[in-house]
């Protein structure tokens, strides 16, 4: 049975993309929402038809001490916080070895530790209320590995083990939290404005680099998916009552995750005559 009551959501990386079509379609349903992002001018121009059922707010998720102050305004603004989408994230793509350590760094301080830091910060209201939402944007790249994508996968898998463990802490205080796995869909992600690559040239990885990238670039808003119905998907599942762990958004994401698993499970059972020899006597 769905839950239609109104709801406060907080998002980050709200300014365009899944998060602003996320935002979207929760201020059009009649919740209150608070949108985040790096740039609050471009926040405001992307939400000036909206209503005042919409705070804007300028949020780093790598700044801890501004993740605090806009989580403390939203709860002052609005007086809760129900459904937390953790959507800011970058992919950091190119070959592993081309990808110098800063710019790994920096991956998953932003795509991992950025978004612990605002689900730490959301939390202590959440398990007050005795119940919660919360929306971790993974991706297909959280369930297999892709060519030229080590780095950004290695962020969302971090994002899926701790999700998964987080709901199991969780869920005693009425908290939900759900892991969002999209295909592509055709937003800004592959843009130079979002993406970045590597910035080390090796010689063996050369003709390799160059056709990934390319491949990558070639789908630059040719992606099937629409990031407005992926919108309305995620408040869906908001009015659930019992959503699922797992979310995958996109035909393409239901056939890659199906692909991967069924690789696992083949690799599980092809060799578990060796695995089990592994136990103690």
């Amino acid at each position: 049975m769905a839950n239609a009551q109104t709801k406060t959501w907080f998002i980050t990386g709200a300014a365009r993309g899944l998060g602003f079509e996320i935002a979207s379609a929760a201020a059009a349903a009649g919740d209150n929402v608070v949108v985040t992002g790096r740039n609050l001018e471009k926040l405001q121009t992307a939400y000036s038809s909206h209503g005042s059922n919409v705070l804007t707010l300028e949020l780093d998720v790598c700044n801890d001490k501004q993740i605090n102050t806009c989580v403390k305004q939203a709860i002052e603004h609005f007086g809760r916080i129900d459904v937390l989408v953790n959507n800011a994230g970058y992919g950091q793509l190119g070959i592993f070895e081309e990808i110098a350590r800063q710019k790994i760094e920096s991956q998953f301080n932003t795509n991992v530790f950025g978004l612990m830091a605002v689900t730490r910060a959301v939390l202590p209201y959440m398990r007050e209320q005795r119940a919660g939402q919360i929306f971790n944007i993974s991706s297909i790249a959280g369930t297999a590995g892709y060519d030229g994508a080590s780095v950004y996968c290695a962020t969302k898998f971090a994002v899926e083990g701790f999700s998964e463990s987080l709901a199991l802490e969780v869920k005693q205080f009425g908290i939900s939290d759900i892991i969002v796995e999209p295909g592509f869909f055709r937003t800004d992600f592959l843009d130079d404005s979002s993406v970045s690559y590597g910035d080390i040239q090796l010689d063996d990885y050369k003709e390799y680099s160059a056709a990934v990238n390319d491949s990558y670039q070639s789908h630059n808003h040719q992606q099937a998916g629409d990031p407005v119905k992926f919108g309305q998907a995620i408040l869906t599942l908001a009015n659930e009552d019992n959503p699922p762990l797992h979310f995958a958004a996109g035909s393409d994401a239901v056939e890659n995750i199906r692909t991967a698993y069924n690789a696992h499970l083949k690799d599980l059972n092809d060799w578990a005559h060796l695995s089990t020899t592994t136990d103690i006597e």
